[in-house]
């Protein structure tokens, strides 16, 4: 508890604040997301600071019973193939650290020519009822209006007026026809605009986007709707918040990882790693659900877009996680520091201990998401793409050659903070003094080093 017990503290108020930023935004859907993941990581956090305890306590020794005889390959220490590749990497930080960065950046690339756009029935799969109805009225019922029209709401204006707006419209590119459906006692009038192409198109975001520029009749008010406004309207939105969202997660993690690790050096690393495998896993949904490769293989209709509700979930949850790793990683690391006060010693030692535990952890959540990929909605299949990506990136190439490789080259300036973070440090830190030394190690990494 005083160690281990310490960084799932740290790592769930961190996870705990990176789902609650979802609450900036208004959509229902991010913030019900926020609040449910908020509380089920909270509640999973008091547990094993609480319940957990207790019932080692209750078990005691009968903790072993039953154990699974697994075959033992040879009598040493667990961990020394970390501890070994650990040594590796920080023999060589710049012949390790180039190619992996250049991996991750080509991952990432794709992700630079993002396009969002709303849904459509190709979210669902083929044979669903509600997309074949949505595609023999589409074949089968040719139309100038389509099934989701532009919807322009002319305020204060009557029919006179409303025709007047009408004949402009008609003129803008990517509009197929216009037509007043209503007008309502000479006070509003409703047009209703057709446009080419899907309704989440180019063409109809260019329609959208023409309407809007079209200088207003005098003493009317107009207003446009329709699925495709609609569209437009939410990833503006969603743009105009994600900074803050950023903003806030960025600051929690950096205050609380100084605080935990006592330094100013490592949290600005850490969400640098962060940010580098969420990159690569945004690049990844972006080649797969968007550009439409292994559509045959995860059985979806590719659109051209992302729904943009769903990248900003999945930056709150992989970032998050991220962290999570890295809390743990660290923490036996500066664990080790304090102890030996060797850099090498304590990055190869962090990875000895923790190797199996994230390993293990990680496998777990990727089994766990991999049930997402087979879902029938594309909606599903994105999330569940995304964090596997995330996941695998940031257990293997991020701690096992990154983290090592980026420590070594900084050295003791891992360890660098003004004197009032290291008082705040000590006197919130774990008395590691009542824990094994990890000097014990020591033999084993040294034996591992040659």
């Amino acid at each position: 508890m005083a160690t281990a017990g310490r960084a799932v503290l740290v790592s769930g108020a961190i996870i705990v604040l990176s789902l609650a930023s979802l609450l900036i935004f208004p959509q229902i859907f991010l913030r019900s997301m926020g609040l449910g993941g908020s509380a089920a990581v909270l509640g999973a956090a008091l547990g094993a600071l609480t319940v957990l305890p207790a019932l080692l306590a209750i078990l005691g020794p009968r903790i072993n019973a039953l154990r699974i005889p697994l075959p033992r390959t040879h009598a040493t220490a667990p961990g020394q193939g970390w501890a070994r590749l650990a040594h590796a990497v920080m023999r060589r930080p710049v012949r390790t650290l180039i190619p992996v960065v250049a991996l991750l950046a080509v991952l990432t690339l794709p992700f630079a020519h993002v396009r969002f756009g709303g849904a459509d029935e190709r979210v669902l799969p083929e044979g669903t009822p509600a997309r074949t109805v949505a595609e023999h009225v589409h074949a089968d019922f040719p139309h100038d209006i389509p099934t989701s029209p532009i919807r322009v709401l002319l305020d204060g204006g009557g029919a006179d007026q409303a025709d007047r707006l009408a004949e402009r419209i008609r003129a803008l590119p990517s509009v197929t026809a216009v037509q007043v459906t209503a007008v309502h006692e000479g006070r509003a009038a409703l047009i209703t605009v057709g446009y080419t192409g899907e309704a989440t198109g180019d063409g109809a975001y260019e329609a959208v986007r023409g309407l809007r520029a079209l200088p207003t009749p005098p003493g009317t008010t107009t207003l446009v709707g329709g699925a495709p406004a609609v569209d437009l309207d939410l990833v503006h939105d969603l743009g105009a918040r994600l900074p803050w969202l950023t903003l806030a997660m960025l600051g929690v993690t950096t205050v609380l990882l100084a605080v935990a690790f006592g330094s100013v050096v490592l949290p600005v690393k850490a969400v640098l790693m962060n940010l580098v495998s969420i990159g690569a896993s945004f690049g990844a949904v972006v080649w797969v659900f968007q550009d439409g490769h292994l559509s045959g293989v995860l059985g979806f209709t590719p659109t051209g877009y992302l729904e943009p509700n769903l990248p900003v979930l999945i930056f709150a949850v992989l970032f998050g996680l991220a962290t999570d790793y890295e809390v743990f990683l660290l923490s036996r690391v500066r664990e080790a520091w304090d102890h030996t006060g060797d850099n090498r010693t304590a990055v190869a030692a962090g990875l000895q201990h923790t190797g199996r535990i994230i390993t293990a952890a990680a496998l777990l959540l990727v089994l766990v998401v991999a049930g997402f990929t087979t879902g029938q909605v594309v909606f599903a299949k994105l999330i569940g793409v995304g964090m596997i990506t995330a996941v695998v990136i940031d257990a293997t190439l991020v701690r096992t050659l990154l983290v090592p490789a980026t420590m070594r080259l900084l050295g003791r300036w891992n360890w660098w903070a003004p004197p009032p973070l290291a008082r705040l440090h000590r006197r919130t830190g774990p008395d590691t003094t009542t824990t094994a030394p990890a000097t014990a190690a020591a033999p084993l990494i040294t034996e591992a080093a040659r």
